[in-house]
């Protein structure tokens, strides 16, 4: 098809920067390690961005590398940042006079969009606090859905390639890899971030340990010798790679033995929190920084997998709505400064997640009074404490987006 001189081009750029980690093969950065694959037909990219802005700036390093089109666009997984742009990469196609990318995706992509097409409202609210960005910034989000698609593996051969996009549920039953068999070349998708694996986010769906130790024991009988994880560093060689896969997955075959013989025991969820162990040789290596996943969360995801949603209190069973008993509660105590004296002086021994337990005494009252404001301001300062205090980024946010929310009842 003949070009066009007219370029779609919307304004302003985002950090994007080639890097090529093997013929023919570079990461473009963006949103984690987007990558993309030329070939003898065209390129294929894995993950479009999440703005046009960001799109635009990896079609241009693309184009830097060659005038081919842009065969195919492979989406990692089905959580919308990654590919919410994908739009751009048809209509610049259109523009130039291109033939149209294929968007390739797991079979459950689609499932996961209706999903969020339903529900985007609450996504955007989970997405606010999650990464402590303002709710009104938001806005619904355009979905491409993809025209291929497939359920276990997709072998695409490219010219002078053959490029395989292989099933790897892990954060999503959506996630692939990427597999460049005749290379040895894999790009993991999100079941490695080079950071604690991240299951058990507390405003997520469950992730399943299980099914995330067979997709790592699946990418282990590969064998490869180049790894590009979601994010971070490349990896090469066949025997580091093997350890490091290995590892990951041993470690949560043993976060979930821990877990399931506490249960059987009897023990609840905080119970077991404070009695297991987290080995060094599983939880203290450079790929299992608890930056984003931590192993705390994903005790709480395996023992949520094999229990209901009752905390075991009865009081909890069938409760009242929480405005009217914290106003019982509130109206019972004689003497709201010494809850507030109490918290404040176990703030001041360091002992911060106590001082919430007592705090939220009076914290979590809906009343007006002074009492109530002083402690939901002692509150927030005691989140914003805590979240110092934690590796974990999802943990961080979330502390510091309630304590927004206090501030602004304050007025703030």
């Amino acid at each position: 098809m003949e070009k066009t001189n007219k370029r779609f081009t919307p304004t302003l750029n985002s950090n994007v920067k080639k890097e090529m980690v093997h013929p023919g093969v570079y990461i473009l950065g963006g949103m984690g390690n987007i990558t993309v694959i030329e070939t003898d037909i065209g390129f294929v990219l894995i993950d479009a961005g999440r703005t046009p802005e960001m799109a635009e700036a990896l079609r241009n390093e693309i184009r830097s590398i060659s005038d081919a089109p842009i065969h195919s666009i492979v989406y990692s997984h089905g959580h919308n940042g990654y590919n919410r742009a994908a739009w751009y990469f048809r209509e610049a196609a259109k523009a130039d006079g291109e033939p149209e990318p294929r968007f390739v995706a797991h079979e459950k992509v689609s499932l996961r969009y209706r999903r969020y097409e339903e529900t985007w409202q609450f996504q955007n609210y989970l997405n606010s606090n999650q990464f402590r960005v303002p709710l009104e910034v938001l806005t619904k989000p355009q979905y491409t859905y993809p025209t291929v698609t497939f359920s276990d593996k997709l072998r695409l051969i490219m010219g002078d390639r053959i490029v395989e996009v292989l099933s790897a549920p892990s954060e999503t039953d959506d996630s692939v890899a990427v597999w460049l068999p005749e290379e040895k070349l894999l790009y993991t998708g999100p079941s490695m971030v080079s950071s604690c694996v991240n299951i058990g986010t507390p405003l997520r769906t469950q992730r399943d340990d299980a099914r995330w130790v067979n997709t790592l024991e699946k990418l282990v009988a590969l064998q490869p010798e180049i790894l590009i994880p979601s994010f971070g560093n490349v990896l090469r060689g066949r025997e580091e790679i093997q350890h490091i896969l290995t590892n990951m997955a041993d470690g949560l075959k043993y976060l979930r033995r821990e877990v399931v013989d506490r249960l059987n025991k009897g023990m609840n969820d905080v119970e077991i929190l404070y009695d297991i162990e987290y080995p060094a040789e599983y939880f203290e290596q450079p790929w299992s920084v608890p930056t984003y996943g931590c192993p705390d969360m994903i005790v709480r995801d395996i023992y949520r997998s094999e229990t209901g949603w009752w905390d075991r209190n009865p009081t909890s069973l069938h409760p009242d709505h929480p405005r009217d008993a914290a106003s019982a509660i509130l109206s019972a105590i004689s003497d709201r400064k010494t809850v507030i004296d109490m918290a404040r002086n176990l703030m001041e021994e360091g002992k911060v997640q106590t001082a919430l337990h007592v705090i939220d005494i009076l914290a979590l009252a809906s009343d007006d009074d002074e009492d109530v404001k002083e402690a939901k301001k002692l509150k927030s300062k005691l989140l914003h404490l805590r979240s110092e205090n934690l590796p974990s980024i999802v943990s961080q946010k979330l502390y510091l987006s309630h304590a927004d929310s206090l501030d602004k009842e304050d007025g703030e």
